[in-house]
């Protein structure tokens, strides 16, 4: 199982590391790279082309600003593509968040929340599991275990203020 995750500046380092901490902790084959919509688009088509033919079966994206990646990924290959929008402009990654959501129909990219990270590695694992049975039970299992913590807080909270 392949995941590619393509953040445009190595300043977003510390937002993706997270999703690339999930994957690979679930046994994902991980590739990462650091490209630039605008400023490595040659590399950023070559790795595209790359992932396009190697198994990958998921991208992350992570892009500020004008978040260009996410779309010139997606338009460059019909592997689900995730955008992750991020902070750091002083739009607090709102301008992230719209450009990533507003893709022209036929190019769709799934978005996740700003500096969602995390939650992009888990729908990453989820398109996977389509194909992949022994990590959907995996996911199930996740979901028992957050239940089951969901229920230990409450009832600790409770008994607390009872």
């Amino acid at each position: 199982m392949k995941a590619a995750i393509i953040m445009g500046s190595t300043s977003d380092l510390s937002k993706v590391e997270p999703a690339i901490d999930i994957l690979k902790s679930k046994n994902i084959e991980v590739k990462v790279r650091c490209l630039s919509a605008h400023r490595a688009s040659k590399q950023l088509y070559e790795f595209i082309e790359e992932i396009n033919n190697d198994g990958t079966e998921v991208v992350i994206t992570a892009a500020g600003m004008a978040a260009a990646l996410p779309g010139v990924v997606a338009a460059q290959t019909v592997l689900p593509v995730i955008g992750v929008p991020l902070s750091g402009s002083v739009l607090d990654g709102q301008d992230a968040l719209y450009s990533i959501v507003q893709m022209p129909p036929g190019i769709p990219v799934a978005t996740v929340a700003i500096n969602g990270g995390k939650n992009a590695a888990w729908l990453a694992l989820e398109i996977m599991a389509v194909k992949h049975p022994e990590l959907r039970e995996m996911l199930l299992q996740e979901r028992k275990s957050m239940q089951e913590s969901a229920i230990k807080a409450n009832e600790e909270v409770s008994a607390k203020y009872e």
